[in-house]
């Protein structure tokens, strides 16, 4: 087997991963903005809890984003990995 097959395996392999990582972190991401409620009616003993478990769930949404953008790209990286090695080797053969 040529060492550019193998490469060629080893980024499918890594872009598979990657983006079914990415999947679970987007379907988690949905999960968690399902329980965020845009607007809040509360008296004064409920704002205090409600509004804590809303500040510390909006936090979490926004580090999961990051997350995820950071993924995108990576994902995105080893595909056109992917495609270029593909090519490369469908031009040399």
């Amino acid at each position: 087997m040529a060492p550019e097959s193998i490469m060629l395996e080893y980024l499918l392999a890594s872009w598979i991963a990657v983006t079914a990582i990415l999947i679970v972190l987007v379907i988690y991401g949905n999960a968690l903005s399902t329980r965020e409620d845009d607007e809040l009616y509360l008296n004064r003993a409920e704002q205090v809890m409600m509004a804590a478990e809303q500040n510390v769930l909006i936090r979490k949404m926004s580090r999961l984003a990051r997350v995820i953008v950071g993924f995108v790209i990576l994902s995105g990286l080893l595909f056109a990995a992917t495609a270029g090695v593909w090519a490369w080797i469908g031009l040399s053969n």
